[in-house]
């Protein structure tokens, strides 16, 4: 028995139309189309709202015909016939500022909803080539929808926000709060991109935007929903572009760039990396600066290039040294010396050098110690343990993993449950080992409990 398609009644009776001038305008909007076959009827709509689905491309028909007559964009989700390509929209760069906030609105309420489009998303590395290249040309369509103004009042109580969802982040971990902050932006933050404002107040808004959408991508990263995660990285990118802040514009392309090396293409990963460098020279920002030479040594020491890593590692310290907090923006506090140092650990320990990789995992662990970052701990400490296993010290090994194991039971992570695993691989060749059936045990455990 079908189930009745309450969306699509709902959104018929508030236009007012009947349903026979329905079907007619769903046939004129199709003979448009070059789809002269399509001609429902009366009998075809009632079909439609008792809940048989229609064919395609009859949903974006039935899309786009309700959006001309409110004069906003109503979906094929709206009207419960699914989603027609929002997981594919939001891969795309698109030059139109319009088209831009259409694209990262549907993809918050999507990830609100949690629609089954979006958890199956896949990530593709080769996505990543457009929104890099064009940010780095910067030429852009800009043209605010109507609407009431919105004042920079508004901008800073978007602002406001977002330090507190960066420390539940950082604190807490990807997946802990997450779906907050997307129900926050889709509610609150994307509909006032539809509204009208001056350039000054634009720029800011989109500034504010784009920063929230780049920490829900991020968010989204290290909780292991890559798809999810990628598509709101290239929304963010282009927000950041409308709001001509260089800086972040080079802070999302470093985000991208470490999650397509972590999905196994380091040179494009590089290239994302050095694409934001070369936009970051019109910007001042060290911390990104450092951010992007580190993320640039990750890609390099997983494609074997020694020197390469080591220079990019160099270059990245000689940044930090002259980063100034004070003068640098809110979404660069995590970019200290416990993610530097954790970051250059895992640069080493994928070189093979256990003595670098030790001094920099520790130098990362007491810095997140003292600051209660479990998440930065459980992961230098897998790096730490993977440096003592390299020496063949699989007892040094178990306990810097036991401690892996304690801290990332403290955070919702996925990152943190994956450094474990990890670790559990490395630790194959020692076999049967007591220490690695212990570790084993204490490792299914986390991962149970994930």
């Amino acid at each position: 028995m079908k189930t009745p398609n309450d969306r699509l009644a709902h959104w018929l009776e508030r236009s007012g139309l009947s349903r026979g001038e329905l079907a007619r305008r769903v046939q004129s909007n199709a003979v448009a189309r070059g789809e002269p076959h399509i001609a429902p009827d009366t009998t075809r709509v009632r079909c439609w709202l008792v809940g048989e689905s229609p064919r395609d491309p009859v949903p974006d028909i039935l899309a786009d015909v309700f959006s001309e007559h409110f004069g906003f964009r109503v979906t094929t989700y709206d009207l419960g016939l699914g989603d027609r390509g929002g997981a594919r929209a939001a891969l795309v760069y698109n030059a139109s500022y319009a088209a831009t906030v259409e694209a990262v609105a549907d993809l918050g309420r999507a990830d609100v909803d949690r629609r089954k489009f979006l958890t199956a998303a896949p990530f593709t590395a080769v996505a990543a080539v457009g929104p890099s290249r064009d940010w780095l040309v910067n030429t852009l369509d800009q043209t605010p929808a109507a609407g009431p103004r919105v004042r920079l009042e508004d901008v800073s109580a978007v602002r406001n926000m977002f330090t507190t969802f960066q420390r539940m982040d950082i604190f807490q971990g990807g997946g802990s709060g997450r779906l907050v902050l997307a129900e926050y932006m889709t509610q609150h933050v994307y509909p006032l991109l539809r509204r009208t404002h001056t350039e000054d107040v634009r720029r800011a808004l989109c500034e504010a935007a784009a920063e929230q959408t780049y920490l829900l991508g991020w968010m989204a990263y290290d909780n292991g929903e890559h798809g999810t995660a990628q598509r709101y990285l290239i929304q963010s990118l282009r927000l950041a572009e409308e709001s001509r802040n260089a800086a972040l514009g080079a802070h999302v392309l470093a985000g991208m760039a470490d999650q397509t090396t972590l999905q196994g293409d380091p040179t494009e990963g590089r290239r994302l990396a050095q694409a934001g460098r070369q936009g970051l020279a019109r910007a001042t920002s060290p911390a990104c600066l450092a951010d992007l030479w580190c993320l640039e040594a990750r890609a390099l020491a997983l494609l074997g290039d020694r020197a390469g890593a080591a220079h990019a590692v160099t270059e990245s310290e000689r940044a930090h040294e002259r980063v100034r907090l004070d003068e640098e923006p809110d979404w660069a506090a995590f970019i200290d010396v416990a993610y530097l140092h954790g970051e250059h650990a895992n640069t080493f320990r994928d070189l093979g050098d256990a003595d670098a990789a030790q001094e920099h995992a520790r130098r990362s662990i007491g810095h997140a110690r003292q600051q209660k970052r479990a998440r930065r701990g459980s992961m230098s400490q897998a790096a730490l343990a993977v440096s003592h296993l390299q020496r063949r010290d699989l007892e040094a090994a178990h306990g810097a993993g036991l401690r892996a194991v304690s801290l990332a039971g403290q955070v919702k992570s996925s990152r943190s449950v994956e450094a474990v695993q990890d670790l559990q691989r490395r630790m194959r060749p020692f076999g049967r080992h007591r220490l690695v059936a212990d570790f084993n045990e204490r490792a299914a455990q986390l991962v149970s409990a994930a």
